[in-house]
């Protein structure tokens, strides 16, 4: 069996080894970090190379001070969608309110950023590869912790030792149910269902949402460029979780087109192009919600720990956020053990404030009831004259600490 390098329990020279899972953000971000602070940083990928295009994400608050000290900002900048309105429709297409989107997402105009998800993933990756090493095509099977480390054995059949191991595989983290057990004792459902694709701009969209409703349904196309093609997105209310459509697209697209038939607007045409797309995300609306973070030499990162879900619009920032205070933690701290706390202690506020977002009036973007509908179009209506320009201050609830870069040798 090889070892990447010696236990940090048995040598105070050699530098300490890290294995993360993951490499869309937060398993990046957090690799930048740790090899900044003296690790020796591998990272595994179950896909085969890394992804690019996706749908917009967004950057705000507190983690665009992460990427600042990046050094990756003003790519982002340069990257910025730079939406120009959210239009929001009523049952038979008509108009009920246009907006900017920071008047009903919040955030402060000129700093928050939204990119394809792509995009900044590209740009993690960049300052990153030359550094770390990454396996593509290749995930984790087993993981067998003692005292000397952790034991992995790799898909490919590769078994490796590393002091530490981080899940930064998603809100359906194969890491964290080796180490925590199943999803669902973790999973909280939001009561909503929802299908993403591309499809063709036929509409003529430019930099901007359309987003029609019926009581517990939505159906938005959202154009992040100029004639670029549609990232289409339909949502609907769903009492319990459809468990067996998770895991079959068939299935979850006929869920769909059942959900929405006779839906009037452009309805029937996006039904037409999720079946035919090639890239269909289907999905619940939920939070990962967990006592503890870690498990012995193991620990949790952005989704895989504490993920918000899309109705706060923050898992990104969570994401990016989390793995610069588990980096500086891991470098503050030379035993793992008070890492983990660390990081935890000063993570779980800031986590708790984001995920309360749904509970705060994020889902009410998604009506389930006439009246709420009727209620939710009379906020916007008002928007129109008096916007709101103001911040959520969960977004920047978390003020950095420096990163301790030295603490590590």
């Amino acid at each position: 069996m090889t070892s990447t390098g010696l236990s940090m329990d048995v040598s105070t020279t050699a530098k300490r080894t890290v294995l993360i899972s993951g490499a869309s953000i937060s398993g990046p971000a957090l690799a930048y970090w740790l090899h900044r602070s003296g690790f020796a940083v591998t990272v595994v990928e179950k896909a085969g190379a890394l992804r690019d295009g996706g749908y917009p994400i967004d950057v705000r608050g507190t983690a665009i001070e992460v990427v600042r000290r990046m050094g990756i900002l003003p790519h982002l900048q340069d990257a910025h969608i730079d939406s120009r309105r959210f239009t929001f429709l009523n049952a038979d297409g008509s108009e009920v309110a246009s907006l900017t989107p920071r008047a009903v997402a919040g955030g402060v105009e000129g700093q928050d950023l939204e990119v394809r998800r792509g995009d900044l993933a590209a740009n993690l990756y960049a300052i990153v590869r030359d550094d770390v090493e990454f396996l593509f095509g290749d995930s984790i099977d087993t993981l067998d912790q003692s005292e000397r480390g952790v034991e992995v054995r790799l898909h490919s059949g590769q078994r490796r030792t590393f002091d530490l191991v981080v899940g930064a595989d998603g809100m359906h983290s194969h890491t964290r149910e080796s180490l925590f057990g199943p999803e669902e004792q973790f999973h909280r459902y939001l009561g909503y269902c929802f299908a993403i694709f591309t499809m063709p701009n036929t509409f003529g969209l430019a930099r901007e949402l359309v987003l029609w409703n019926t009581p517990g349904k939505a159906a938005a196309l959202y154009a992040v460029g100029d004639n670029d093609e549609l990232h289409a997105f339909l949502n609907f209310h769903q009492p319990e979780p459809p468990v067996d459509a998770l895991r079959d697209p068939d299935a979850q697209r006929d869920l769909v087109a059942t959900i929405f038939a006779g839906a009037g607007w452009e309805v029937p045409g996006l039904i037409q192009a999720m079946r035919d797309a090639d890239d269909l995300f289907f999905d619940t609306a939920g939070q990962i919600r967990m006592p503890h973070w870690s498990s012995g030499r193991a620990a949790l990162v952005g989704d895989a720990a504490y993920a918000p879900s899309f109705l706060t619009g923050q898992g990104t920032s969570l994401a990016l956020v989390g793995a610069y205070m588990l980096a500086n933690a891991l470098a503050t701290h030379r035993d793992y053990t008070a890492a983990f706390a660390a990081y935890e202690r000063d993570m779980r506020e800031f986590v708790a404030m984001n995920q309360a977002l749904v509970d705060n009036g994020a889902a009410t973007l998604f009506p389930t009831t006439v009246r709420a509908l009727e209620q939710r179009n009379t906020i916007l209506r008002d928007l129109v004259t008096m916007p709101s320009a103001s911040a959520r201050p969960a977004h920047s609830a978390l003020t950095l600490p420096e990163f301790a870069a030295d603490a590590v040798t």
